[in-house]
């Protein structure tokens, strides 16, 4: 059960929470990126379990030094009071050169400060082939006008 919090989204800020850590993810950069994160931040990523922000970064320093040429589009599924539900995917590319999609959910939980302290996410991976990528943008956030997900019926 959540604490009582006085952090509240509503519809466009929990939009704009999304959209701020899909271009923060595609910026790559874990420092910057823990920052989003309470410092006794609890993760579930697949199958790895996760607590605060030194590990967070550790974690995607790892993550990215093995998913190279990550591109990641984010879009909300549900929002209430401190709680998102996002759905995702991503493309990237394994040092072979073999081209996957990530397909995910997270349940994002916040604090009353509006840092994340909660983080669960499932993620299943899809080989594909180069010619049947989608995310083609230069590396860093997704252009605005690039399709969504929703657009792109992923």
């Amino acid at each position: 059960m959540t604490e009582t919090t006085a952090f509240q989204f509503t519809r466009e800020s929990a939009i704009a929470k999304v959209r701020a850590a899909e271009d923060a993810w595609n910026g790559q950069n874990p420092e910057k990126i823990a920052l989003a994160y309470s410092p006794d931040s609890i993760w579930r990523n697949r199958s790895e379990f996760l607590c605060g922000r030194e590990a967070i970064i550790a974690f995607l320093r790892r993550k990215w030094a093995r998913e190279l040429d990550y591109r990641l589009i984010k879009e909300i599924w549900a929002f209430e009071a401190d709680r998102i539900a996002v759905r995702f995917a991503y493309e990237w590319h394994d040092a072979a050169g073999a081209w996957f999609r990530s397909y995910g959910n997270e349940n994002w939980e916040f604090g009353a400060d509006g840092l994340m302290r909660r983080r669960i996410a499932s993620i299943n991976d899809l080989p594909i082939r180069d010619p049947d990528r989608l995310f083609h943008w230069p590396s860093g956030a997704r252009p605005i006008g690039n399709p969504s997900l929703s657009e792109l019926e992923l």
